[in-house]
C-alpha cells in the first residue's frame, strides 16, 4: 500500500510555516491520542502516521529532501511510524505532548495538567553516515545494495539492558519506575506541583545492580551488521537518503539512531549524464557522413542502432527518447543525446590522397554559407529550451 502524502496527513502545504505545521501534528496528536481512543487500532495507525509524517517535515533537511524527491528522499527501509513504538513517539515530541511523569498521560497536559518537566527518558543511539558508489546503469534501473557497517549494536549478551541477569534490573525505589520525582511546595498562591527527571536512575526508570560483563552496563558493543539497502531509480550525485533505525544502537535499550546514505555516482567510460538527459559523443568518418550509414551506439540498457542519413553535418544532434535516466518515484525518463562528430584522419595513403585531390574541387564539396548544421551548443540550448 502506498504511503500517503505528509502534508495530506497533517492539512497542511509546503508553504507552511513550523508553528502551523506543529499545531496541526499537536490537533491529530490529541484527536487520536490512545488514551482518548482506548483500543482502537485504526486511531492508533493515525496516531503514528501523523507523528511519521511530522518527524520529517518538523525537520528543515528532512523535509527539504522530501519536497524534492518525496517519500524516496527520506527513508530507505519503511516509516518511522513502524520503527517505533507509543513511548518512542512520545519521548521524541515530548515538548508538543507536555509528557509528564509519575505515571501521569502524557494527555493530560492537553487539557491544562499541572505536570512540567522530567518524564521517563529513552536514550538515543547516533546517526551513522556512509557513503555508497553506484555505476550509471545502477541510477537508471534502481539497485539493492549489502552494506557491512561497522557501528554500536545491540550486546547479545545481555540483549541490550546492560544488566548481568533479569534479577539485576530493578525499579528504581526513588521514583517507582516513572523516571521522575514530584515535589509539592507550599506557597503564597497555594500548593505548587512540580516534577523534575529522578536523580537516581536519570530518568530510565530503573536501576542496575550488577552490570553485564559483554558491555560493562552500556547495553552496546562495537560491532558489524550487514544492511540491505534499495536505492530507487533515479537518485544522483549528493543525494541523501535515510534508513529509520538503522543508525548506532542506544545504551540500554534506547531508540537506535539512522543510517544517512549519501550517494555518489561513478564516471561511465561513453556516457555523460545531464540531469535526466545521457549524452554520447557520436564519431563517423567522412563517407558515412556523406554516404549515410546504420551505426551501434552504447545505451543504458545496452545497445542501440541508429541510422545517419547522407549528408549529415558534423555537430548534429540524434535523439533516443527514454533512453536517458528516470526521474525519482515518476515514470518519466530523459533522453540520450547523441552528438554526431566526423573523424578527419590525420595520415592518408597515396591513392586516398589522389581521390580526395580530385574531389576537392567538386561543387558538392564545396562550403555552401548559410546551409551549415547549427553548432552543438546552440542545438543543445534549444532542446532544452
Amino acid at each position: 500500500m502506498a504511503k500517503r502524502d505528509y502534508y495530506d496527513i497533517l492539512g497542511v502545504t509546503k508553504s507552511s510555516t513550523a508553528d502551523e505545521i506543529k499545531k496541526a501534528y499537536r490537533k491529530l496528536a490529541i484527536k487520536y491520542h490512545p488514551d482518548k481512543n482506548p483500543g482502537d487500532h485504526e486511531a492508533e495507525e493515525m496516531f503514528k502516521e501523523a507523528a511519521e509524517a511530522y518527524e520529517v517535515l518538523s525537520n528543515p533537511e528532512k523535509k527539504q529532501r522530501y519536497d524534492q524527491f518525496g517519500h524516496a528522499g527520506t527513508s530507505g527501509s519503511g516509516g518511522y511510524g513502524g520503527h517505533m513504538n507509543m513511548e518512542d513517539i512520545f519521548s521524541q515530541f515530548g515538548d508538543i505532548f507536555g509528557a509528564g511523569a509519575g505515571g501521569g498521560s502524557p494527555f493530560d497536559s492537553f487539557f491544562g495538567g499541572s505536570q512540567s518537566g522530567g518524564g521517563r527518558r529513552v536514550s538515543r543511539g547516533t546517526n551513522l553516515r556512509i557513503k555508497v558508489k553506484l555505476s550509471l546503469e545502477e541510477v537508471a534501473q534502481g539497485a539493492e545494495k549489502k552494506i557491512k557497517v561497522n557501528k554500536q549494536i545491540v550486546c547479545k549478551t545481555c540483549d541490550g539492558t546492560g544488566a548481568k541477569d533479569r534479577s539485576s534490573v530493578q525499579t528504581c525505589k526513588t521514583c517507582g519506575g516513572n523516571g521522575a520525582v514530584r515535589r509539592v511546595t507550599n506557597t503564597i498562591l497555594g500548593q505548587m506541583q512540580t516534577t523534575s527527571t529522578c536523580p537516581a536512575c536519570n530518568g530510565s526508570g530503573t536501576q542496575i545492580t550488577a552490570k553485564c560483563t559483554g558491555c560493562h552496563g552500556e547495553g552496546v558493543v562495537r560491532g558489524e551488521e550487514t544492511i540491505t539497502i534499495n536505492i530507487p531509480a533515479g537518485v544522483s550525485e549528493g543525494m541523501q537518503l535515510s534508513m529509520n533505525g538503522k543508525g548506532n544502537a542506544a545504551p540500554q535499550g534506547g531508540i537506535p539512531g539512522d543510517l544517512i546514505i549519501l550517494i555518489e555516482e561513478l564516471p561511465h567510460s561513453t556516457l555523460q549524464r545531464e540531469g535526466n538527459n545521457v549524452i554520447y559523443e557520436l564519431y563517423i568518418n567522412f563517407s558515412e557522413a556523406a554516404l549515410g550509414a546504420s551505426v551501434e551506439v552504447p545505451t543504458i540498457d545496452g545497445k542501440a542502432k541508429i541510422k545517419i542519413e547522407p549528408g549529415t553535418q558534423g555537430g548534429k544532434i540524434l535523439r533516443l527518447k527514454g533512453k536517458g535516466v528516470p526521474e525519482v518515484n515518476s515514470y518519466h525518463r530523459g533522453d540520450q543525446l547523441v552528438h554526431v562528430n566526423i573523424w578527419t584522419p590525420k595520415a592518408l595513403s597515396a591513392e586516398e590522397r589522389s581521390i580526395l585531390e580530385k574531389l576537392q574541387n567538386s561543387p558538392n564539396f564545396k562550403p555552401q554559407p548559410g546551409k551549415h548544421e547549427k553548432s552543438f551548443f546552440e542545438r543543445m540550448k534549444e532542446y532544452f529550451d
